[in-house]
């Protein structure tokens, strides 16, 4: 199998009606795109038109053997929000259950960091509800931060669900607040002499298999 990420700029052969469908069926299996049901399918065309019309948006796909299989979207500020002119937004990410385990969504939101960076925005943040936790086991993984909770995030079938908050700071060695050291510590002779560290003599942890 072949897969790709595409930053989409119009829809050309089936692509509006694949993305119709993997719409309905991640919104079938719960994954948190808005909609608690799938609507009409001329509701989600309009949709899908209209998200290549806003130009502050970016839509992102995900294609398994040429089929869009999933997507994402980058949501920049608004001209008029100059104090949130650094931070951009990652929403409405998702890829169908029979399209996972190919690495399509953390590929998704590879792709939307590096256009974020690339034009500049230093931070990217996104919120996921509490029952996605592959997604948020994924956003950990890419080092996202959880900043707050809203226990009240959702309603789904007569229930409230909590949502988190995650945010990534996008400036090359920059993952967050630096820890604190522990008081009362002090470095080794063998520190102090600059003997190699442990994992010096083991070489460098290899790279995780992609989700």
């Amino acid at each position: 199998m072949t897969t790709r990420i595409d930053k989409l700029e119009a829809f050309a052969g089936t692509d509006l009606e694949d993305l119709c469908d993997v719409t309905d069926a991640a919104i079938v299996d719960g994954g948190g795109f808005g909609w608690l049901k799938p609507p009409a399918r001329s509701v989600l065309e309009t949709y899908w038109k209209g998200v290549l019309l806003v130009p502050q948006r970016s839509l992102f796909v995900a294609r398994l053997d040429g089929t869009i299989s999933g997507s994402a979207q980058l949501v920049r500020p608004t001209r008029n929000n100059e104090s949130r002119a650094f931070a951009a937004e990652l929403v409405s990410a998702f890829v169908a259950p029979w399209a996972r385990g190919h690495g399509l969504a953390r590929g998704l939101v590879e792709a939307a960091e590096e256009t974020a960076s690339r034009e500049g925005y230093r931070k990217l943040s996104l919120d996921v509800r509490e029952t996605q936790e592959a997604a948020i086991r994924l956003y950990e993984s890419l080092g996202y931060e959880r900043w707050g909770t809203n226990p009240d995030y959702a309603c789904v079938a007569g229930q409230l669900i909590a949502g988190h908050y995650y945010t990534k700071d996008l400036r090359a060695g920059r993952r967050g607040p630096a820890k604190k050291k522990a008081k009362g510590k002090t470095a080794g002779p063998r520190a102090k002499r600059g003997a190699p560290r442990d994992e010096d003599k083991r070489g460098a942890p290899s790279d995780k298999d992609r989700t």
